[in-house]
């Protein structure tokens, strides 16, 4: 008896779940063996060599020696998605201004799904935090996307992505998050007082486009030990909101 159309769909799906969920392992770790990879996702052996020769063909995967690594065809799609906005290819310049005016780690953060994700950033291991996904509620920069949301939005986050507590610091009631983005509002800028990781601060603004349309949210973040005082509630956001304001005329003028 044949797979129906439902079959057939679910089937692909499988399939498709099956050939992420080899990806998703292999960024873990650098060269990664059928084995291990077996291991990591569940799956039978012959099942990883069939999707792993597959990926391997179509360039996204590289074999070397019985490793296998991401290949640059990935990278390609990736960096695809980090220049899908004008918007996008201004900021990095101005990451990289601010990085080396600040000798801070300097980020540009947008929102997708509900979660803070990093689409630029300067400082130490940069490159390995590109596309990685952080809560919106613990970051300096995620809180600054929440505020231009109005509560109605807000709660809707609330009750999908729940407040989990990072650190001790993060704001995990409702109504102190509501009190938060209302200060955030009021002064144009938000600052992490060591709510996503214990010993880090961070200052962020949002970016917005010449349309008045929230492209994403500017930051800079360091140890506790230098974001203190004036640095965190005036130097950091002016040199912020310059920056902010550049992209924006960049986009407006070229």
């Amino acid at each position: 008896m044949g797979m129906d159309e439902g079959d057939e769909t679910d089937a692909g799906v499988s399939t498709t779940r099956k050939t992420f969920d080899i990806l998703e392992a292999l960024k873990v770790e650098e060269g990664v063996t059928i084995t291990d990879l077996t291991r990591r996702t569940g799956l039978s052996k012959s099942t990883v060599y069939r999707h792993l020769t597959t990926l391997t063909d179509m360039g996204y995967v590289v074999e070397r020696d019985g490793d296998y690594y991401i290949g640059f065809r990935l990278v390609e799609i990736s960096e695809q998605a980090r220049t899908r906005k004008t918007g996008y290819t201004a900021a990095k310049r101005k990451v990289f201004e601010l990085g080396q005016e600040t000798d801070e780690r300097a980020i540009f953060i947008v929102e997708e799904e509900g979660e803070a994700v990093y689409v630029h950033r300067y400082g130490s291991l940069s490159d390995t935090m590109i596309g990685k996904r952080r809560p919106l509620h613990s970051l300096a920069s995620g809180k600054v996307i929440l505020a231009e949301w109005d509560d109605d939005r807000v709660a809707d986050f609330i009750d999908e992505k729940g407040l989990e507590a990072m650190t001790s610091n993060t704001i995990t009631d409702p109504d102190a998050l509501y009190a938060e983005l209302d200060r955030i509002r009021e002064r144009g800028y938000a600052v992490n007082n060591q709510e996503h990781m214990d010993g880090l601060c961070g200052v962020s603004v949002p970016v917005y486009t010449p349309d008045d349309e929230l492209l994403g949210a500017l930051g800079a973040f360091g140890p506790v030990s230098r974001f203190k005082d004036e640095y965190v509630h005036e130097e950091l956001p002016n040199r912020l909101w310059d920056k902010a304001g550049e992209i924006r005329v960049t986009l407006a003028y070229g």
